[in-house]
């Protein structure tokens, strides 16, 4: 039986903000989360521990600078950071930020719709994402990973 081709791994998951060797930062056009990014590991593997401790330390770094940079240009309430691949078994991390305002809050953004965020609101945290796209680019431009 053939197997599908991995969406991650002909499609880039988004607007590439960062990519090295080993992974790819993307920011996903989700008009009810702006901010929202993916730190993609390039290389197809399905779990965290398809990879090296080397590469695993390498990964999870990432994450947590995308998170620093989503949280200091975001302003969110909260950051989920979840790290799922049932849909799509390519090893990726997402973090979204998250506000008590949102479509889905407090509930996973792949949850229940809650209620219809305020447009205006919507359109601040959008006019935030050229900002936040710089603030990654300054911490891995600069950065050892």
């Amino acid at each position: 039986m053939k197997e599908t081709p991995c969406e991650l791994c002909i499609q880039p998951g988004g607007d590439v903000v960062y990519r090295d060797d080993n992974y790819r930062i993307v920011i996903v056009d989700d008009e009810r989360y702006p901010g929202f990014c993916r730190v993609i590991w390039n290389a197809h593997a399905r779990e965290m521990t398809d990879l090296s401790t080397a590469e695993r330390a390498i990964l999870i770094a990432a994450v947590w600078q995308v998170e620093e940079a989503v949280r200091e240009v975001m302003q969110p309430h909260k950051i989920n950071v979840a790290s799922l691949g049932n849909v799509v078994p390519h090893l990726h991390w997402h973090i979204i930020p998250r506000y008590e305002d949102d479509a889905h809050f407090p509930n996973p953004i792949w949850g229940e719709v809650k209620r219809t965020p305020d447009s205006t609101d919507l359109a601040k945290r959008r006019a935030m994402v050229p900002r936040l796209r710089e603030a990654i680019l300054d911490r891995f431009d600069n950065s050892l990973l």
